[in-house]
């Protein structure tokens, strides 16, 4: 019978069959080591069987520490030998043996004396396996030998104890620190090898004193050093430098000169690292960046092919911040697009594309075409993402730009391929208004021959929402019916959905779709038939030309902000009554389980310290909780709770934490308290709280803690009442009073008697994003467009330096507290410019949205605009309020 033929597995049966260490076990090879006991000893037997050893080593296996101690011993006995080879397999063995501390005695002469021997192969193989094995006792009866190793005339051995250094500064700074003059002669040596690591080894020593680096860069600029290698590692520490010192506009950038000067070494990997360093240093303007765009142009034409690609992935990177540097390159680069190496040929398409201008767009475009078919997806995507960027660029290339995107969508690819094609086409609909319909007609035809029903029912769903705004929305019907029919299931219910929307917001096209939605009463899916008699309910009438109420358009088309794991956890727990159900009870906040306390099924934990049983319990557990205590009974739906905020230090006598449970007209706080001393019980526990500095908050109620044992958590709170609807903010001073009583350790029988003591917690804020619950849209743009802007409020601030754009987002973020939508939360790379899309409720339960512009302006300010759209005026105001105030 003949066996299939697997390429794979052919080549690896081949290796395997050719590979000298085919089949041995260890205890085979640890029988072959009794050799090493022979009185003749064969220096090329020894060899082979300590190249197992190592080869089972270097694998994982695993030694015990009889075999191990055995195999060691047996490998000393080998320094009786004058075989070279066998020698330096012995250096190796036991490096990688790594004996126990009362071993290493019974090889440290040997190697001590190999390492005075004359033999240069010798002394540099023992400093490195002495230095490795040894602990600092040893180390500093040596320190003498490796000194002088650092400054000896051999390099191969002055190198072994410049990096044997390199290791040991890990484990004994203090040792290596003393030998600074030593390495400093060694950064003057003539040897390549050793000028670089001596320079890497004095910049460790000096890395934590800035000063002392800044001044080791300084002496070493001047030109003392030769070896390329040592040069490049120069030009890093000169960019560190660099940006630790900032850089102001109007003075000249420190050792830019010597950067510049580098460009024109004969090495090409220093002028290489000393183009890139430019290219990256903060702030850097085009007159700086001139040389070292240059320097990459002519790499550009090179020969080697590792230059090319290293040229045009610095160019790529410069042509995100700063394209028009770049352009002067674009003739080389489009020469790279035939390139044999296909990354070169995708880096300098994407380079192309980020600096091209209008005119070129139809010449890259074809250039493009004959080069997709040559290279794989991941590729593929990253010149897709670029057509995208170009697009947005030169909106009225969009005709050529979105056919180039049709074609290749219609190609064989992989779902992430074909995804970032359709992402692609989606914002150009949205951001490219005649694009609209081109665009949606191209996403019709993709769906009569797509593969992924994820893709399927995204463009559905798509198609629901923006073809209706179409001025002939009756062509896509055909399109979104044909998915009923010749789709799976999950397909088919999307497609019923789509219909529906159609129907809703197009009163012409009702009474088609309400034949097209009987029809789907028959379909063979639950999910399907249900759909559709959900909608034709919805709908209403009979199907003839009237208009759909608001209330129907609102479910349909409106952003639906309630978890879908918390609506099915309410639904599960809700009995059926004559009440109805109410989606306005389900909670809005989802708290997600951590990781790492995910237990497998069958072992859940009990008692206090159980994690929550599912992501809406937590919420659940508070509005329980709080619900026992009378005095809260009127303060009416929790609106949120916050994180525990810490009061009290790490490994403190008394740990306390505390939630802010908001209401509407009341805020409670709960002090999670924690007695950390065993001989103590504290009993009356309570804090007082301190207001003055919150002049709108009258305390309430304060409620004890009776009893609080040793290591058994316990709350006590606090309530204050407050304006209603107005998110009040105040600071608040705590104090822990209670009464100690010893515990006898024997019995674990508290005193009868006790003494008042008090415990000064850190002070406590209630700020204005305690009234924001975090409550995010699907769909950001239609929840904008749904809100109107009657309410909208615009503003431009400007929040001044900043490390970064992504620390300026976060900051943002974090003051106001709401939920950031479509991932806009991270900020791309070498980005000068970044929109944050943010959404939430506001406490009344008043829906806001947010749109954050962010923009660089000057080397580090940010100037921010903030656009928010909510159901109050007095909400959207509120918000600029926070920023303005934060």
């Amino acid at each position: 019978m003949a066996q299939p033929l697997v390429k794979k597995d052919d080549d690896r049966d081949d290796e395997a069959d050719y590979s000298p260490f085919l089949g041995i076990e260890k205890g085979s090879v640890l029988q072959e080591a009794r050799v090493f006991n022979d009185p003749q000893l064969d220096a090329r037997r020894c060899s082979q069987v300590i190249t197992k050893l190592l080869y089972l080593l270097n694998q994982g296996e695993t030694f015990t520490k009889v075999e191990a101690t055995e195999v060691f011993f047996a490998v000393t006995k080998l320094f009786q030998s004058k075989d070279t080879g066998l020698r330096r397999m012995v250096y190796l063995m036991i490096k990688e043996i790594s004996p126990s501390a009362d071993e290493v005695i019974i090889v440290t002469s040997s190697l001590m004396k190999d390492m005075n021997s004359k033999i240069d192969m010798y002394r540099a193989n023992a400093i490195r396996v002495l230095c490795c094995i040894t602990d600092g006792t040893l180390l500093s009866q040596i320190e003498r030998y490796l000194k002088q190793a650092i400054v000896d005339k051999n390099p191969v051995v002055a190198s072994a104890a410049l990096v044997s250094g390199i290791h040991l500064l890990q484990t004994n700074p203090e040792i290596v620190k003393r030998w600074s003059n030593e390495v400093q002669e060694a950064v003057q040596s003539r040897a390549a090898l050793v000028q670089f690591h001596a320079l890497g080894l004095l910049h460790q020593i000096r890395q934590n004193d800035r000063l002392a680096v800044s001044k080791l860069v300084t002496s070493l600029t001047r030109g003392t050093v030769r070896s390329p290698l040592a040069q490049c590692l120069l030009i890093r520490y000169t960019s560190q430098v660099i940006h630790e010192s900032g850089h102001t506009q109007s003075g000249e950038r420190p050792f830019y000169d010597y950067l510049e000067s580098c460009l024109r070494h004969k090495s090409d990997m220093v002028i290489f690292e000393a183009a890139r360093a430019i290219t990256e240093l903060n702030g850097v303007t085009s007159r700086e960046l001139t040389p070292a765009i240059t320097v990459l142009q002519l790499f550009l034409s090179s020969t080697k092919p590792v230059l090319r690609f290293a040229a045009v992935r610095t160019l790529n990177k410069v042509a995100m911040t700063h394209p028009m540097a770049v352009t002067n390159c674009n003739i080389d680069m489009e020469s790279l697009i035939s390139d044999q190496n296909r990354s070169i040929a995708t880096l300098a398409i994407t380079t192309l594309l980020k600096t091209g201008n209008e005119s070129s767009v139809d010449r890259l475009m074809k250039q493009i075409t004959n080069f997709m078919s040559d290279i794989a997806d991941e590729f593929k995507i990253v010149v897709v993402e670029a057509i995208r960027s170009l697009c947005l660029k030169f909106p009225l290339k969009y005709r050529s730009l979105m056919n180039f995107l049709s074609n290749i969508l219609r190609e064989e690819g992989g779902f992430d391929y074909k995804k970032a094609i359709v992402d692609s086409i989606v914002i150009l609909i949205r951001d490219i208004p005649n694009a609209k319909e081109a665009g949606l007609l191209h996403l019709c035809e993709f769906i009569e021959d797509c593969e992924f029903t994820y893709l399927s029912t995204q463009i559905l769903h798509f198609l629901g929402i923006e073809g209706p705004k179409t001025s002939d929305p009756s062509k896509y019907i055909r399109y979104i019916y044909n998915r009923v029919h010749l789709e799976n299931a999950i397909v088919r219910a999307s497609a019923v959905s789509t219909l529906a929307k159609f129907g809703a917001a197009v009163d012409a096209l009702k009474p088609r779709i309400f034949v097209l939605l009987k029809r789907c009463l028959f379909d063979s899916d639950d999910e399907v038939r249900d759909r559709a008699t959900l909608y034709l309910n919805t709908l209403g009438g009979d199907g003839s030309v009237v208009e759909t109420d608001k209330d129907v358009k609102d479910f349909l088309f409106g952003p639906f902000d309630v978890p879908l794991v918390n609506l099915e956890t309410s639904l599960k727990n809700y009995e059926p009554s004559e009440e109805a159900f109410d989606i306005n009870s389900v909670p809005k906040e989802v708290k997600f389980q951590p990781l790492a306390e995910k237990k497998a099924p069958g072992k859940k934990p009990t008692g206090l310290g159980a994690p929550p049983s599912g992501p809406p319990s937590t919420a659940d557990a508070y509005e329980r909780m709080l619900s026992t205590i009378p005095e809260c009974a009127n303060f009416g739906k929790l609106f949120k709770s916050s994180a525990p905020v810490e009061l009290t230090e790490a490994e403190t006598e008394y740990a306390v934490n505390v939630i802010k449970h908001i209401f509407d007209r009341h805020v409670v706080f709960q002090y999670n308290c924690t007695n950390t001393i065993p001989e103590q019980l504290l009993e009356d526990v309570i804090v007082t709280v301190d207001a003055s500095d919150a002049d709108e908050f009258s305390e309430v109620f304060s409620k004890p803690l009776r009893s609080l044992p040793y290591d058994s958590p316990g709350q006590t709170f606090v309530a204050f009442e407050k304006p209603e609807g107005v998110p009040t903010v105040g600071k608040f001073s705590n104090v822990l009073k209670f009464i100690i009583k010893e515990v006898d350790p024997t019995t674990g029988e508290a005193e009868d008697d006790g003494v008042e003591d008090e415990y000064q917690l850190e002070d406590l804020e209630i700020v204005a994003a305690d009234y924001v619950l975090k409550v995010g849209v699907s769909n950001f743009r239609n929840a904008w467009e749904s809100l109107g802007p009657d309410f909208e409020r615009v503003d431009e601030y400007g929040l001044g330096p900043r490390e970064s754009l992504a620390e300026a987002v976060n900051t943002v973020i974090n003051l106001l507290g709401l939920e950031p939508c479509e991932g806009t939360e991270e900020v791309p790379p070498n980005s000068r410019s970044h929109t944050c899309l943010l959404s939430g409720v506001f406490t009344g339960n008043i829906k806001v949205l947010v749109r954050l512009s962010f923009g660089l302006d000057g080397p580090k300010d940010i100037a921010m605009k903030l656009s928010v759209r909510s159901e109050d005026e007095t909400v959207s105001d509120t918000i600029h309020e926070i920023v303005a105030s934060g």
